[in-house]
């Protein structure tokens, strides 16, 4: 990805999406998971390098407001689980994939809640499905491989976009298991791909 491509997705989804690099664990497992200086394409310049828009993981929606760009899945608040990501997934063939959200702008901690909305707001459901189908245009992904967290995003994807993407579902990072017991998971499935 060159830098002008970088800026234009840092732009235009930067407030909801990010990528699959993180700072390395200090400590403690959740240390430095919310340093968000790995994205300065300057002060990191290898960055570029590392982003790879044909992998694509996509959460359900956002639990609670993002505030810093390329926030999301970067939370280094007590009660977030976005740690077991980066244990899962650095330095694996998966690193500097693409991550956002199928569901845009509907900050809600209750799976349930969203899809008993989406179930009844087709028209939500269907404009979220067009903007995620224009994020992937923006990304220039090329027949991407979407990693889906957990069975509520997949059955989603796997709705409107089975037959048309590569779509594996892993299970969700707010799993209550270890980190360790997370990325075997993660290791098991992914393994055949």
């Amino acid at each position: 990805m060159d830098k002008e491509h970088y800026l234009e997705i840092v732009k235009k989804y930067g407030d909801f999406a990010s990528w699959a690099i993180w700072q390395d664990v200090g400590l403690k497992p959740k240390s430095n998971v919310g340093d968000l200086t790995i994205f300065d394409h300057i002060k990191n310049p290898g960055l570029l390098g590392q982003l790879r828009p044909d992998i694509v993981m996509v959460g359900l929606n956002i639990s609670r407001r993002i505030e810093l760009t390329f926030g999301n899945f970067h939370d280094s608040r007590p009660q977030s689980q976005d740690y077991k990501i980066r244990y899962a997934f650095k330095d694996t063939k998966f690193s500097g994939a693409y991550m956002t959200d199928i569901i845009k702008d509907f900050e809600q901690k209750m799976s349930g809640t969203v899809l008993k909305y989406i179930k009844s707001n087709k028209d939500f459901e269907r404009q979220n499905i067009l903007s995620f189908e224009q994020e992937l245009t923006d990304l220039k992904s090329k027949d991407p491989l979407i990693i889906a967290f957990g069975n509520d995003s997949f059955a989603i994807l796997d709705r409107h976009f089975r037959g048309k993407f590569k779509i594996i579902k892993v299970p969700h990072y707010s799993k209550h298991i270890s980190k360790e017991d997370y990325r075997t998971e993660i290791e098991s499935i992914t393994r055949q791909i």
